[in-house]
């Protein structure tokens, strides 16, 4: 099995977005083991071509929004046992905080996001950073335009400030409308959506799938990644959300 965990802030809030350090340390506990590769988001995507399945379950690690509290309770532990991860950066709120357009979204915490500095710090330890656009925008609402002057903006201001052109991207909210793939394509080697999936053969690169660690939030949760009976379990979590989603929009 190949598939990308998607982690957002961790702190003990239990929010939707948030995954506690302890749950954290856990997974970290499972990555390190062995009995799990762990590589490279672009690496993982390049795999997918591969006639065989892996030996054993192949995860790349991915961090949306950038939040503070990664500094130290993600990046000191990943560099300890030298595993690579992917943090998607919204550029035009580095060093403040996740109210997206100024606004505190209901049973989201307010947190502070890592400023440039620790952003710079972080690469250096080995961690890549992804584009998550600049103002972290429901793409749905936007021109095309305007969509591409997000993700323009967002690579320029990474590029200057950390002097690394991001190569990734992850879609806020994981609004991908139609056109957004194409534009992903044209900047990016790879763009993540947050449907929760493993990844597939002849996964299309700018819409990938990625399991949302929310869900693996207690102990060992994740010890049997890859087995049958995990599969059965994201695939039930997977159709729950299709139909909700469905539910929503009608």
């Amino acid at each position: 099995m190949r598939a990308i965990l998607m982690y957002h802030s961790l702190d003990a809030s239990g929010s939707p977005i948030s995954v506690s350090p302890a749950v954290f340390r856990d997974h970290v506990r499972l990555f390190a083991s062995g009995a799990v590769d762990v590589v490279p988001l672009e690496t993982l995507a390049a795999n997918m071509g591969a006639a065989a399945a892996p030996v054993r379950p192949q995860v790349a690690l991915t961090f949306d929004d950038g939040f503070a509290n990664l500094a130290a309770e993600a990046f000191p532990l990943l560099a300890a046992h030298g595993l690579p991860a992917t943090v998607f950066v919204v550029s035009g709120q580095v060093g403040k905080d996740n109210a997206w357009g100024g606004v505190r979204a209901r049973g989201i915490p307010t947190l502070p996001l890592l400023d440039w500095e620790a952003l710079g710090a972080a690469q250096a330890q080995g961690v890549t950073i992804g584009a998550h656009t600049v103002s972290h925008p429901h793409l749905s609402a936007l021109s095309e335009a305007a969509r591409a002057e997000e993700l323009d903006r967002c690579v320029a201001d990474i590029t200057a400030r950390l002097g690394v052109r991001p190569r990734t991207l992850a879609y806020p909210f994981g609004d991908v409308p139609p056109g957004a793939e194409t534009l992903a394509a044209s900047r990016f080697a790879v763009a993540c959506t947050t449907v929760h999936r493993p990844l597939r053969a002849g996964e299309a690169l700018h819409a990938l799938p990625r399991l949302d660690a929310w869900y693996f939030r207690t102990p060992g949760a994740l010890d049997d990644l890859g087995s049958s009976a995990f599969r059965l379990r994201v695939l039930a979590r997977h159709t729950l959300r299709t139909a909700r989603r469905l539910l929503v929009r009608d």
